[in-house]
């Protein structure tokens, strides 16, 4: 056997490698996805300091994965990185939230409605089911019950439409008013929430387009209207 000459051990190295950086990538994904639905339903308040470790520790991860998320979410405007132990939801003002809710009133009346064609009696089926968990959780008063499942009902619809830079965008702005509703709801309860979805169920199911985006803006329009008070006072 000559110095350069290898013996076969059945290991293809460089397919480990590769294997080894598809795996790295999967777990970078599924960290970023837990801090951007523990932002989407409030499970990160506003003024609360966050650290990569605790964080890294809470999800079980080490902490490469999760400052990645971090950057990816900082990138979206939904934290600032001061330093890896000052992690924080920025404050919203009342200019901030306009702009979000006036990029809201714009973008998710018009993915739904391009999103109409697409869905399906399965996919129609899932989005009942989500409306009907966030039936329940307007019953029972169950805030983050409530708020997972009403992104679970709007994420369904928006989701079938073929618009994958416009869906990102909506995502980032849950992402950025997510904490902010939390604590509003979680002040003044569901009580005072209207449940929009029932009027975008029967505009699905007559396959009315405009009809879908008028009762994704009224939604969007309940929620400013109960928001924008809070925001004010609290800037």
């Amino acid at each position: 056997m000559t110095c350069d000459a290898h013996p076969d051990t059945g290991v293809d190295n460089r397919g480990k490698g590769a294997a080894t950086r598809e795996i790295a990538g999967s777990l970078r994904e599924q960290v970023y996805d837990d801090l951007r639905q523990r932002l989407i339903t409030g499970r990160i308040a506003p003024g609360v300091g966050l650290s990569t470790r605790g964080l890294a520790q809470e999800i079980g991860v080490s902490q490469m994965p999760v400052r990645d998320a971090l950057s990816r979410v900082a990138a979206e405007g939904a934290v600032v990185i001061r330093s890896k132990r000052a992690v924080m939801v920025p404050p919203m003002t009342p200019a901030r939230f306009d702009e979000i809710m006036q990029l809201r009133r714009l973008l998710e009346p018009m993915v739904a409605a391009a999103a109409l064609p697409h869905i399906d009696a399965t996919l129609l089926r899932a989005i009942k089911a989500a409306d009907e968990a966030t039936d329940a959780a307007l019953a029972d008063g169950d805030v983050l019950a409530y708020m997972e499942s009403n992104h679970r009902f709007h994420s369904l619809i928006y989701g079938a439409a073929p618009l994958p830079l416009a869906l990102r965008m909506i995502e980032s702005l849950w992402m950025q008013f997510g904490p902010f509703m939390r604590v509003v709801y979680g002040r003044y309860g569901t009580a005072k929430m209207v449940d929009q979805h029932q009027v975008a169920l029967a505009a699905i199911a007559a396959g009315d387009a405009a009809a879908l985006g008028q009762a994704i803006a009224a939604d969007i329009g309940d929620c400013a209207d109960l928001m924008q008070d809070w925001v004010r006072m609290n800037p």
